[in-house]
């Protein structure tokens, strides 16, 4: 693409915006919205599913721009979901609550409007200007600077041109109901027999009594932000994981309990004698796949380079993306912990200060085998069993994995990939999980794992001879469980934390197998695009306004393609920096998912700014085809367009 600046943005041909039409709405008080009623604010479609990780990072993103601007910006979530389960109404008002969403959602569960506004992945943003044309549509996360900027040039010009209208939103708040917990993602029982919770929804951590329901205290004030300090003083952000640190560490390191800062992208550190919160890694800031300020320089260093399996820095002087929650391995000495947010597994060694990047290459997606080419797709559940192994739910492939710390190398037990899900037991290899959130090893070699979509909890127990397994279910009719507790000294209860439901439910083990369900399979149900054999590839990227190409540290631009299965690529796989490519794809296979990475990067372009302030736009499509003849032959994907 060249050296490109820009110093207005690329504006789309005038197009007419589409009505937004769906099921219905949230956050306006029970009444419907049309663009007319948007007529004279700018709008910007958020096109959301509550599973994808990117897409609440997005949400983070906006919320300071729809707060600075709330009086001309309107911001509407479009929900179109992946998941059956994120079709339900009920869990989608749960997840609007739960995310802090304050502006309208449509909900979109048939993708009608996301078929009308040819939206092609999670998450997607359409701006709309005043008078209701389509101004800009761009895909994936970090696009928090054009969103802003464009927002300032939209309402310059339509403030002169009389089309502006200022005041509030169709907003309205929704009034939620006082509970102990709220939106509670995993807990850890203590040593006197009270259960420490990661309280989500509150922005706190909450220790309750065995009881798991009476209050004994709060750590952290229920305010969003990242601050250290004693139990009254220090703030979360959306915490989730929990992990007791060893009783022969407690005293050296001066903490209790690791806790997954998700939001904040941090690993904190919990005294319980006093409530006293340390952050012990991250920055802060969040991890950017293909960004070159990811491990932050010292003594004056420039940034070094991107970080590969096998790589250490001190824990201070990296960027986490999402951490989902945190065990302790002994044969690693160390904290693993489950990277969400790129789709990796990490180890934090707390005596040295250190964070290593363990197994996963940042595509999102379910391969085994080595950690240097294994995939990962929302590691969000982990748990160590007495063999050293630890297992993980990977979310968004519905899958059941275990890692080897002798090798890190990865081995699944349940699941085939990002598109295939539903609630299906018996041999290991046919069973279906739907987005489990939750494990735990058992004594026995047997796993439990919190089905989280499927509302219910089964168990993995391993074959004879090597062979897959059988999975069976346990319970049903939880609400999304997400995390799970083994209390000490019963082994025939599981504390089974309940998120939506806002509680933790103790749970009986069956001695014997359970019961088998077959509530059959599901695919992920989207738009499949009809190309011709030989497909023009090309992704759309125009930096925002006042911003270039940076390519200051190496090229600026790359693209990777990939195919499931992989024989539906004949020709066009691989890796390149340019943002487009020639496919060629095999007749005799017909249809599949191109899998297609964008990532470019920018910069101010005034060269009179002495330290430049850069973005990276990234997107991660997975775009159906079916191969016909007479079928279009270019592919076009805006990753800012």
């Amino acid at each position: 693409m060249g050296d490109v600046t820009s110093t207005s943005a690329p504006r789309l041909p005038r197009v007419r915006a589409s009505e937004l039409v769906g099921r219905g709405w949230l956050n306006t008080g029970g009444r419907d919205v049309t663009l007319a009623d948007l007529r004279g604010k700018v709008v910007v479609l958020d096109f959301w599913t509550f599973c994808c990780i990117n897409c609440l990072h997005v949400l983070d993103e906006l919320r300071e721009i729809e707060e600075r601007h709330r009086d001309v910006l309107v911001i509407v979530g479009v929900h179109s979901p992946k998941f059956v389960h994120e079709a339900d109404p009920v869990a989608l008002a749960a997840a609007v609550e739960r995310y802090e969403v304050h502006h309208p959602v449509l909900d979109d569960p048939d993708l009608v409007t996301w078929q009308a506004f040819t939206a092609r992945a999670w998450p997607t943003l359409v701006v709309i200007d005043p008078e209701g044309y389509v101004v800009a549509q761009m895909a994936g996360e970090g696009h928090a600077h054009a969103v802003e900027t464009l927002v300032a040039e939209l309402v310059a010009e339509h403030e002169a041109k009389g089309t502006l209208h200022r005041g509030d939103s169709p907003y309205v708040a929704p009034t939620p109901q006082p509970t102990t917990l709220r939106f509670p993602a995993k807990a850890v029982a203590l040593p006197g027999g009270t259960f420490l919770v990661a309280d989500a929804g509150h922005h706190a951590l909450t220790e309750v009594a065995a009881d798991g329901e009476t209050l004994v205290r709060r750590i952290g004030t229920g305010e969003r932000g990242l601050v250290d300090g004693g139990p009254d003083e220090a703030r979360f952000s959306e915490p989730n994981g929990l992990c007791l640190v060893p009783d022969e560490l407690r005293e050296r390191l001066g903490y209790d309990v690791l806790v997954a800062d998700t939001v904040n992208h941090a690993l904190r550190g919990v005294r319980l004698a006093d409530g006293h919160v340390t952050t012990v890694a991250g920055t802060g800031e969040q991890y950017m796949v293909g960004a070159v300020d990811n491990v932050l320089p010292s003594q004056g260093a420039e940034h070094p380079t991107e970080q590969g399996v096998g790589d250490r820095w001190p824990a201070h002087q990296v960027k986490l993306s999402s951490p989902w929650d945190v065990t302790w391995s002994q044969p690693l000495a160390a904290f693993v912990v489950a990277m969400a947010g790129h789709h990796t597994l990490w180890a934090f060694d707390p005596t040295a200060g250190t964070v290593t990047h363990l197994a996963g290459t940042m595509n999102e997606g379910l391969v085994d085998g080595a950690p240097e080419q294994s995939w990962f797709a929302q590691p969000s559940g982990l748990s160590v069993a007495a063999d050293g192994r630890v297992w993980l739910a990977d979310a968004e492939t519905s899958a059941l994995r275990w890692l080897d710390p002798a090798d890190a190398s990865v081995t699944s037990v349940v699941g085939t990939g990002l598109f295939d899900f539903g609630h299906r037991d018996g041999a290991a290899d046919q069973a279906l999980l739907q987005h489990p959130l939750g494990v735990a090893a058992l004594p026995d070699g047997s796993v439990l794992v919190a089905d989280t979509y499927n509302g219910a909890l089964r168990r993995w127990v391993p074959g004879v001879d090597g062979g897959p397994g059988e999975v069976s279910t346990l319970a049903t009719d939880l609400a999304e469980p997400s995390g799970l507790v083994l209390p000490a000294g019963d082994v025939d209860h599981v504390v089974v934390v309940e998120s939506a439901a806002h509680r933790l439910t103790r749970v009986p083990l069956p001695a014997g197998a359970g019961t088998r369900v077959d509530g059959g399979a599901h695919r992920t149900q989207r738009p499949v695009t009809e190309i011709g054999a030989d497909v023009a590839l090309e992704v759309v990227f125009h930096p925002a306004a006042g911003q270039k190409l940076d390519d200051r540290w190496g090229p600026s631009t790359s693209l990777r393609v990939s195919a499931t299965p992989p024989g539906l690529l004949l020709d066009g796989a691989g890796d390149d920096v340019a943002l487009g490519r020639t496919l060629r794809l095999d007749p005799t296979v017909g249809e599949g998912v191109l899998h297609v990475t964008a990532r470019a990067a920018s910069c101010d372009a005034d060269p009179a700014i002495e330290h430049p302030a850069c973005h990276l736009a990234a997107q991660d499509w997975g775009v159906p085809v079916r191969v016909v003849d007479g079928g279009d032959g270019a592919l076009v994907l805006p990753l800012h367009g």
